[in-house]
């Protein structure tokens, strides 16, 4: 079998050797693993995880998004398809890179893109000033206080969203997943309170899985759709730790308003 974290930085191939690209936790479950679900092709293999409030497919979404009924909102940042015209700079430096982003060399076709948006009642598409998508009244702006010289001072993402032209000012973090193009969790969850807090979120590039931690750390559903196995592992990993940290949350809060039988019928005397 090959090894699909040998790309990834040190860290996260230990991190990932930990958790375990197969080991289930109490959260963590493979429902298909060369299984296909209703409507999809035998073409490819497909593999789904349930973690908690996330679906997860290892999948090309061409194949699985004709599947799935329409969700509350589509967040997602899709390939530029800029390829090499990523790789100068500090990009340039570093060699483990260059392959990684060679998943950049094309954008999705205006097909695929037709389907993404689509499938929800509201779209955020990042990167969508390449893509040639409807005039749109709301752009999200990611603004980077600390973009270097070599790296754009910020990024669009287009919408179907009915309110003005809307910015966030954060900075750009390190390359912490092992994914070049990785956003920052606090653009993601501000993202999704643009999108008038939607209930379920669907991301067809799921890339390291930022969307979906950020969905299930605000409690909504998610759902997500990655090709590349060794970000799909990190995702589920991240997303894994993601559920855990809410389902403790949940059970303190749980404990803590919690009235026992004995409390009730104390509670019941004074009354």
């Amino acid at each position: 079998m090959n090894d699909v974290t040998k790309d990834l930085p040190e860290h996260c191939r230990a991190d990932i050797a930990h958790h375990g690209t197969d080991g289930r936790g109490a959260e963590r479950g493979r429902e298909n693993q060369g299984e296909l679900g209703e409507g999809m092709s035998a073409q490819n293999e497909i593999r789904v995880e349930r973690i908690g409030l996330a679906t997860l497919y290892l999948a090309d979404c061409m194949e699985v998004l004709p599947t799935l009924e329409r969700v509350d909102a589509v967040i997602t940042d899709p390939p530029f398809g800029l390829g090499k015209k990523m790789q100068g700079g500090t990009w340039g430096a570093k060699q483990g890179f260059k392959e990684m982003l060679s998943w950049d060399a094309a954008a999705p076709s205006p097909d695929l893109l037709d389907l993404v948006v689509s499938m929800g009642d509201r779209a955020i598409l990042w990167g969508g000033n390449y893509f040639g998508l409807p005039a749109a009244r709301c752009w999200l702006i990611w603004s980077k206080a600390n973009a270097v010289p070599t790296m754009t001072d910020a990024e669009l993402a287009w919408t179907n969203l009915d309110k003005p032209v809307k910015r966030f000012d954060g900075l750009v973090g390190r390359v912490e997943y092992g994914h070049p193009t990785q956003k920052p969790l606090a653009l993601m969850k501000w993202c999704i309170a643009q999108a008038g807090n939607p209930q379920t979120i669907l991301d067809p590039f799921m890339g390291s899985g930022t969307t979906g931690v950020a969905a299930v750390q605000m409690g909504r559903r998610f759902i997500g759709i990655e090709r590349e196995p060794k970000y799909f592992e990190i995702a589920c990993r991240r997303i894994e730790d993601a559920q855990r940290v809410q389902d403790m949350f949940a059970h303190e809060v749980r404990d803590a308003y919690e009235v026992t039988d004995q409390q009730a019928s104390l509670l019941e005397g004074l009354s």
